[in-house]
């Protein structure tokens, strides 16, 4: 491990509510197989957030995945659908927050 202090993601609240969910709704719910992968990406060598990380490993290991299939899941899951997609008044974009 690196000789830098650890540090607290500014985004680290938003995604312990977002874990939450997506351990509520499953494996078999296209959004948390698409967020569970969108964590473990930003998180991947962040320094910091321990429990974070290991939430995300122990719902990779209670869905008996690995990382390579849950990505290949998920590259199915973003070409047949626009998970992140948000509608406003004018336009429509997708979301990756």
């Amino acid at each position: 491990m690196s000789d830098l202090p650890l540090q607290k993601h500014p985004q680290e609240r938003r995604d312990l509510e977002a874990i939450a969910q997506i351990r509520a709704a499953g494996p078999s719910d296209p959004v948390s197989l698409a967020e569970l992968g969108r964590l473990l990406i930003r998180y991947r060598g962040f320094p910091g957030a321990l429990d974070l990380q290991a939430s995300l490993q122990q719902l990779l290991t209670q869905w008996q995945l690995t990382e390579e299939e849950l990505f290949a899941k998920t590259r199915h899951i973003h070409n047949e659908e626009r998970i992140y997609q948000v509608k406003s008044k004018f336009q429509v974009q997708e979301d990756w927050t």
